[in-house]
């Protein structure tokens, strides 16, 4: 179906769409020429009516054989000798979808990495380059004595590392199936022999979740960023906790803004004690 969507350049008469090509409806000159095709292919062999495309799910390294594997579905209309045989082979071939070891660990880890992303709410492109980096680990022979659960864990915390999502060593273990002690010594190995692009988190990353935790006002969020860029130019940052940085920050922006909040409420949201809240307090104190 054909739509006018613009002037001739030469008669000032209609231009039409059709197909790949603008074409004037009197003139006949060619407007303009696309050469792909950007419509949809209809063509589907399982529903018509309701669902016409058949391109299929788009590849994603969050799986092993990157969504290329095929599935046998089921039915309810077969019966007995029927129903048995396509279940013995759908057994057989959800076996012979993993060939090797490697790839055991690599359908049970990244679902572990789809499962950690998705309890934290990261995006789908993050999971994807946690699952690269899980397959460099892999590949370099960093899992050998030490556990899968730890290295997806890792994984997940290194990329939002370097990607600048601030993210805390004690949030991936509340989700995680490894404990600190795992996702700690796996990192220490991404780091140490892949040479990961990681730096010091700025506490300012931390300032804006905090404070909708918190349930603060915008005036206390951005006084807080303000007492952030303060304590680092007073060199108040170097060597402690970002995060418990951010608590500090948000705690005495509220003081000064005479907003309630307590120091227990503020470390507890950034996995600190109140000890190192409070340390941080008093150095930002004029």
């Amino acid at each position: 179906m054909s739509t006018t969507v613009s002037s001739c350049p030469e008669c000032d008469s209609p231009v039409e769409r059709t197909g790949s090509e603008s074409v004037c409806s009197q003139c006949g000159l060619v407007v303009g020429e696309d050469a792909i095709d950007r419509g949809p292919e209809w063509r589907s062999f399982d529903d018509d009516d309701t669902e016409r495309a058949r391109t299929g799910a788009p590849l994603t390294r969050s799986r092993h054989d990157r969504g290329l594997s095929t599935e046998i579905g089921r039915s309810t209309r077969l019966k007995g000798r029927k129903r048995r045989q396509l279940a013995r082979l759908r057994r057989e071939h959800t076996r012979a979808q993993v060939s090797s070891k490697r790839e055991r660990n690599q359908v049970y880890s990244f679902t572990e990495i789809r499962r950690i992303v998705c309890a934290l709410g990261l995006s789908d492109a993050l999971r994807d380059r946690a699952c690269v980096l899980f397959e460099s680990a892999q590949q370099a022979d960093l899992l050998q004595g030490r556990s899968l659960e730890g290295f997806a864990a890792a994984t997940v915390y290194a990329t939002c590392r370097t990607e600048g999502v601030a993210r805390t060593v004690e949030e991936l273990c509340r989700v995680a199936k490894a404990d600190s002690d795992e996702l700690r010594a796996a990192y220490d190995a991404l780091n140490r022999e892949l040479g990961l692009p990681t730096g010091p988190i700025d506490p300012r990353e931390y300032v804006p979740r905090f404070a909708t935790e918190l349930d603060v006002p915008d005036a206390v969020r951005q006084c807080a960023e303000e007492l952030v860029c303060e304590a680092r130019e007073r060199n108040l940052v170097s060597g402690r906790n970002p995060a418990g940085v951010a608590a500090a920050c948000l705690y005495t922006a509220a003081r000064r803004q005479d907003v309630e909040l307590t120091q227990a409420e503020a470390a507890a949201v950034a996995d600190v004690t109140p000890v190192t809240l409070r340390g941080t307090y008093s150095d930002l104190q004029p």
